[in-house]
């Protein structure tokens, strides 16, 4: 019986309002990040504290971890 209430719970119209506010939620977190790493400001600050040369220094790591993983 607790399975047929779960089964129904998720087929509730509430849960793809959820959906959508999340999903929307992501796009305007990702739409923000972009609109402030376009500005000439931010840009020329993060410049200046080697972001860039992070993920320079981050890259090869991840390329080491991808191979493994894919042993």
């Amino acid at each position: 019986m607790a399975s047929d209430i779960a089964v129904l719970r998720t087929n509730e119209p509430g849960s793809d309002k959820e959906t959508l506010y999340m999903l929307g939620g992501i796009a305007m977190i990702v739409f923000g990040t972009g609109l402030v790493i376009s500005s000439p400001f931010i840009r020329r600050y993060m410049s200046q504290l080697g972001v860039g040369n992070l993920a320079q220094t981050v890259l090869p790591d991840v390329e080491r971890y991808l191979k493994l993983r894919a042993m």
